[in-house]
């Protein structure tokens, strides 16, 4: 991975993605104790159909602006105060409409997303839902400044923050009211709200991060409206919007549909609660997407800048991060046991879903190429048709769900993912050869996923009741995936650390 650019890449990755991690890694722990405390399925059902629905509006509530953001920001011609500032008021707005309209009508909102015992786990998701939205810009602003180290500490402030709420709520106060009845908190504290303590501590650490991220991204800033420019940035950017709300509702399909496609509310939350708890294990993949995704976007829109032909870059760009990613799913995979035993420990109730994992990682490898090959459309302005492909995997993902889901149960869900994610890769690909070529190496590629693939079958169809065997069994088939990626691609003397090592050797 030669060359300052990619270096730079890798840097930015490197510091959005252990920050990413280790946030990814800690809230995850949530919900071995979300599921360990709350039991039945269902209740964990109703919180991943809370921010199944936090996930849709959000994207709704940003419109595709934090991607315009970067682009008139990397505008020769542009005001980049102004682009700032006319932003952010925009954004603000919105998310401010949004909260006075479910304050409104949340009672005829509760009822058409069957959600209508706790109507304020709702209106709580609101105001976060709003105040994410609105923060979106200032985060963006931090990326586009180069300034990763202090998006990642606020990140990971949110993180140390809910962590810290949902163990107070959840395991501290139940403690305190049991040990000391007549202590003063236990007046504030009630043991029926439940999940809704979950939504609680989403809401303060939110409202704690909000305070902390204003000082470095408001000061000195100018209040600059212009109307034409926001005329040229909704333009650009709201075929993003339709590109991420397809996207977003192919993310969320389950929380989104399964209130309606069985025969009862409560079957839906059940089945919804134990594939979300399982799904979340491929949360390693999602998190490097996540990771890489932070620093790519700044990484292409600055390279366009400078005028030079950057697909060597992009082409490279995509063959490590596929690479990469199909060496974390074998890892993932080779490792099934020690998930398994994580999950019989922590709900065993749960534990019947983890058939979905391996499908519901490769419809996220799929996705995070389909990021990949997104540079054509957006670098040539043709965002549309990351909005025609999204529509059309949403499509794929809806059709799948309500026909298949009610057939086979859960597992459907993460078919249908697999599918989506496939289907647009592949047609992204084809169309953006035809308008922006690519020169990508296809034919490594095309080894990388064989040979991972024999080497899954290989390592996980013998049945070896040892685990420790068969543990071991499995790391010989990693470690040959590891000693091949060097082989080819990625010699020891390019890695900067091994590398100085090796010069002193």
């Amino acid at each position: 991975m030669a060359g300052g650019g990619m270096r730079s890449l890798a840097k930015d990755t490197a510091i959005y993605g252990l920050s990413s991690i280790l946030g990814r890694v800690l809230n995850w722990l949530l919900m071995p104790l979300h599921i360990s405390i709350f039991t039945n399925t269902a209740e964990y059902g109703k919180v991943s159909r809370i921010y199944g629905l936090t996930a849709l509006f959000l994207v709704l509530l940003t419109y595709g602006m934090e991607t315009g953001f970067f682009r008139f920001m990397n505008k020769k011609e542009e005001n980049a105060d102004k682009v700032y500032s006319t932003s952010l008021i925009t954004v603000a707005c919105t998310s401010l409409l949004f909260i006075l309209f479910c304050i409104c009508f949340i009672t005829p909102v509760s009822e058409w997303l069957k959600y209508t015992d706790h109507r304020e786990h709702l209106m709580i998701m609101a105001i976060i839902v709003a105040l994410d939205a609105f923060m979106t810009i200032p985060f963006a602003y931090l990326r586009q400044q180069k300034r990763p180290l202090r998006f990642a500490t606020l990140k990971l402030a949110f993180v140390f923050f809910n962590i810290f709420f949902n163990l107070f709520f959840l395991v501290f106060c139940p403690w305190i009211k049991e040990a000391c009845p007549d202590f003063i908190l236990n007046k504030f504290y009630h043991r029926d709200i439940g999940i809704g303590y979950i939504f609680l501590a989403n809401l303060i650490s939110t409202l704690a991060v909000l305070i902390l991220l204003i000082p470095p991204t408001m000061k000195g800033l100018k209040i600059q409206f212009e109307k034409k420019l926001l005329g040229r940035l909704l333009k650009y950017s709201f075929p993003l919007l339709m590109l991420g709300l397809a996207g977003v509702i192919s993310q969320t399909v389950a929380q989104l549909v399964y209130p309606y496609i069985f025969d009862s509310v409560a079957e839906a939350d059940r089945q919804l609660g134990i594939y979300s708890a399982c799904v979340k294990f491929s949360v390693i993949i999602s998190l490097f997407i996540q990771a890489f995704r932070y620093a790519y976007e700044p990484f292409f829109f600055g390279k366009n800048k400078d005028g030079k032909d950057n697909t060597g870059a992009y082409a490279d760009a995509m063959k490590y991060f596929i690479i990469f990613v199909l060496l974390i799913f074998l890892a993932v995979m080779f490792y099934m046991d020690i998930i398994q035993y994580i999950m019989h420990k922590t709900g065993k109730n749960y534990a019947a879903g983890l058939d979905v994992l391996p499908y519901a990682m490769a419809g996220e490898i799929f996705f995070g190429v389909y990021f990949n090959l997104s540079v054509w459309y957006k670098l040539t302005d043709r965002t549309k048709y990351g909005a025609y492909f999204s529509i059309l995997g949403c499509l794929v993902q809806v059709v799948m769900n309500i026909v298949l889901v009610p057939v086979y149960g859960y597992i459907a869900s993460a078919w249908a993912t697999f599918a989506c994610n496939l289907i647009i890769a592949a047609i992204s690909y084809f169309v953006g050869q035809k308008y922006f070529p690519i020169k990508y190496d296809l034919k490594n590629i095309f080894f990388y996923f064989v040979t991972a693939t024999v080497f899954y079958i290989a390592a996980m169809y013998p049945q070896i009741d040892n685990g420790v065997l068969c543990m071991a069994y499995r790391t010989l088939f990693l470690i040959a995936f590891a000693a091949i990626i060097v082989k080819k691609d990625l010699p020891l003397n390019a890695i900067p650390v091994v590398n100085k090592y090796l010069k002193k050797k």
